[in-house]
């Protein structure tokens, strides 16, 4: 039977005198937040009967001591045997030095030296025992040259000593080389023995943590040790996908996202279960406390000059929150099976306030801050498509898709960049904003090159002021012309302004010439409108746009940016 026991912080005090027990773990699982991390390592281990502190060796410097929690589970035990279970008690976190790690890289690369130079050392050996023979065959007298040991004719010595000295020459050049090859490693491999008799360098500061045990019989454990660590991050990635159909067949839009994951935390994630969550577990977890406001007239000193005004009182800053801080993921459900869609797609548990997603598979990424893309979901939708110009700033006119985000069990798409393709052709990226589950959410996919946009002034009067009349005035009017020169019909969105005054001096009234607005003000922006018609194949219309100012003539304005309203 296995028995579970849950300690957050400290859980019980265990009696002092335990013994101490280093304990090698892995880290098994990963949350991931927008900005942190949420790590699970895991320890196997042999426990005696009674107490024991395990020590958790090398942990990154950079967890968060107040979101330590562990769990254990221990087997072979019985339910009726007394003291089987297992028992957590206090947890410790202390600074120490980090154990300095052999270096596989150099202990691999003596190996490889050494090899090398035991295989140098055997094609030295055989080119000086040929070398050898060949002097001696040198040194033998002319009539012990020939066959069956008869005198070698005196016209052949000429071709012998060639045969020699070029033997001789050519085993020169090798034994030369070789002899070279051989200093090369021998001094390689004294570098390499001076470097590993050198004093390692003073380590870096690490975490360690003691975990206090107690069984009443010898057991095998397996404990899990979960922390919250800074550098890691992850970033929504979006591809949309648009085959814009015709021919009689509806578009299609094929909508996927991604996690763009990296991590600096000190630490190596290896073959782990990765969850990326929406939770932003690095803010506060209370809203900031706003103090009440007093106003009332400045005292001026008198000799200062100055006329009393008022003037408002500052805010405080607002606090940071209580300081406490999100210490665990929200429970995931059981992995679904993976659905192929191209690619593996992770499990989404989305809850009233957050959504997390499981990767599929176990994941591995180092700490160095290299950028890694996991799959979330992907699916197929049916868009809504029409086209939207803004002629004021560019007389084109740009296909829009719009969708609902309401099939990834209720998960909101967060901010990021998307990557446009039309009809398998790259279109360029752009950028999604937050959309909560069941908003819509509007993709432009580039310029539709068969539908003429033309904007042009139709008048523009400006009056000077009279002696009867103190007050300037301007008026302007414009005319758009759309024309869908498609084989289909299209919607198409002409979008304008007007500029607005909140000065009471100033006045801006909109002509009678102008086209009735489909939206009077667009989305929550004052003097901005919208014109929305369906047009037939090769259908034209034109829309008109006037407006008329008037202000003191002792005044100059100008027009310029408002401040955007909140999203």
């Amino acid at each position: 039977m296995r028995w579970f026991i849950l300690a957050t912080g400290l859980l019980a005090s265990l009696p002092a005198g335990a013994a101490d027990m280093d304990v090698l773990s892995k880290i098994d699982a990963v949350t991931i937040f927008p900005n942190t991390a949420l790590v699970s390592r895991v320890a196997e281990v042999e426990l005696p009967p009674g107490q024991t502190n395990l020590i958790f060796k090398n942990l990154p410097i950079g967890l968060d001591p107040a979101s330590l929690q562990v769990s254990g589970q221990v087997s072979g035990q019985t339910s009726g045997q007394v003291g089987g279970a297992l028992v957590l008690g206090s947890v410790t976190s202390r600074l120490t030095r980090a154990e300095a790690k052999p270096d596989n890289a150099i202990e691999a690369r003596l190996k490889e030296l050494l090899s090398e130079r035991e295989g140098w050392q055997v094609t030295l050996e055989a080119l000086e025992a040929e070398k050898a023979m060949m002097l001696r065959f040198s040194q033998a007298g002319p009539e012990k040259l020939g066959h069956e040991s008869r005198p070698l004719d005196v016209a052949d010595w000429t071709k012998a000593w060639g045969a020699i000295g070029s033997g001789l020459a050519k085993l020169g050049d090798e034994l030369r080389s070789a002899r070279g090859r051989v200093r090369e490693l021998d001094e390689a491999i004294l570098a390499i023995d001076a470097a590993r008799a050198r004093p390692a360098a003073r380590s870096q500061p690490a975490r360690e943590i003691s975990v206090e045990t107690e069984v009443g019989a010898a057991s095998r454990a397996r404990i899990t040790l979960t922390y919250r660590i800074g550098g890691a991050n992850w970033r929504p990635r979006y591809e949309a996908r648009l085959e814009t159909g015709g021919g009689g067949r509806r578009a299609e839009l094929e909508f996927s996202r991604r996690a763009a994951i990296s991590q600096t935390t000190g630490e190596d994630w290896t073959d782990v279960a990765l969850i990326v969550s929406t939770i932003r577990a690095d803010r506060g977890a209370m809203a900031p406390e706003l103090n009440p406001q007093r106003i009332g007239f400045r005292e001026l000193p008198i000799a200062s000059g100055t006329r009393p005004g008022m003037k408002s009182a500052a805010a405080p800053p607002p606090s940071g929150g209580n300081g406490q801080s999100e210490r665990a993921s929200a429970p995931m459900s059981a992995p679904a099976s993976p659905q192929e869609a191209g690619e593996r797609q992770a499990a989404i548990d989305a809850g009233p306030f957050n959504a997390a997603f499981k990767i599929a598979g176990r994941t591995s990424l180092a700490g160095d801050g290299a950028v890694k893309t996991a799959p979330i979901s992907a699916r197929g939708l049916a868009p809504d498509l029409s086209l939207k110009t803004v002629p004021a700033l560019d007389p084109t006119a740009y296909l829009v898709a719009r969708f609902t985000n309401d099939n990834d069990n209720e998960a909101p798409l967060l901010p990021g960049e998307v990557a446009l393709y039309r009809d398998g052709s790259y279109v360029g990226a752009g950028q999604i904003d937050f959309v909560p589950a069941g908003d819509f959410l509007e993709i432009s996919f580039g310029a539709d090159d068969r539908v003429k946009v033309a904007r042009v002034p139709v008048r523009r009067k400006e009056n000077e002021p009279t002696w009867f009349a103190q007050a300037k005035t301007e008026t302007r009017e414009f005319k758009t012309s759309i024309e869908n020169l498609h084989d289909f019909p299209v919607k198409i969105t002409l979008i304008d302004a007007i500029p607005f005054s909140e000065n009471a001096a100033i006045s801006v009234e909109q002509l009678p010439a102008t086209t009735p607005p489909s939206e009077k003000i667009v989305a929550d922006k004052r003097g901005v409108m919208s014109w929305t018609y369906e047009y037939a194949p090769q259908e034209k219309r034109e829309i008109r746009l006037g407006y008329k100012m008037k202000w003191p003539a002792d005044r100059d304005v100008t027009v310029e940016p408002a401040p955007l309203p909140p999203k």
